[in-house]
């Protein structure tokens, strides 16, 4: 069971940046254990990138894949470029038929163990990220 983050630990997140236009605050968010986990992938794969599941496969699990694995269209949105330092950015995109549904809502980005999705880049690592969500502030 994944233990309680302190407060210290909390204050650690990676937020994206805005990248909505009219947005005045950042949609999504790393815990600090997915953004340790991204820099072992990133070391392991070289860039990244995110896309944020429709229910297909793995539920609705953000799916981390080397940049460009996914083919991303006009029909996606990109939700944040998550941070990780030393140039390294995470995109994190959600298909844009899911925003409109979700379009209220901010995404924090988590890992806990267990097995997901074997198209997720994680799935060997014996973790496997989830999202943690609530609605945005306004």
């Amino acid at each position: 069971m994944p233990r309680a983050m302190s407060i210290d630990e909390l204050a650690g997140r990676v937020v994206a940046s805005v990248t909505i236009e009219g947005d005045v605050s950042p949609r999504v968010e790393l815990t600090p254990a997915a953004s340790v986990l991204l820099a072992t992938l990133w070391a392991a794969h070289g860039p990244l990138m995110f896309h944020q599941s429709g229910g297909c496969c793995d539920g609705s699990a953000p799916m981390c894949y080397p940049a460009g694995e996914f083919a991303k269209s006009a029909a996606d949105v990109l939700l944040g470029e998550l941070d990780l330092g030393s140039g390294r950015v995470v995109p994190f995109w959600m298909s844009a038929e899911q925003f409109t549904y979700w379009r209220h809502t901010h995404l924090t980005v988590d890992v806990v163990p267990g097995r997901g999705s074997g198209f997720s880049l994680e799935a060997p690592e014996g973790v496997r990220f989830l999202i943690r969500s609530r609605l945005m502030e306004e």
